[in-house]
């Protein structure tokens, strides 16, 4: 069996399992194995949220464009 194989299995398991307490058990042991883990406070987590939903949404303004509207503020003062 491949990485890929076992992985997609796993995958498939864990969509079946209603128990809270035993996805919660999988996740504490997927979170001890993850070196990478970014713990984010629920503040964290809604900001992140927002502004996924605000770029979809085309609220958002390009760096350049910034840079340019800046460089005409600073020549106007």
């Amino acid at each position: 069996m491949t990485k890929v194989e076992l992985k997609n299995i796993l995958i498939q398991r864990i969509k079946e399992i209603d128990d809270i307490r035993f996805l919660e058990a999988i996740k504490t042991i997927l979170d001890s194995k993850s070196e990478n883990t970014i713990i984010l406070t629920e503040d964290q987590e809604k900001e992140i949220l927002l502004s996924q939903s605000e770029v979809k949404e085309g609220l958002f303004i390009e760096q350049k464009e910034l840079d340019e509207q800046i460089n005409r503020w600073l020549k106007e003062k």
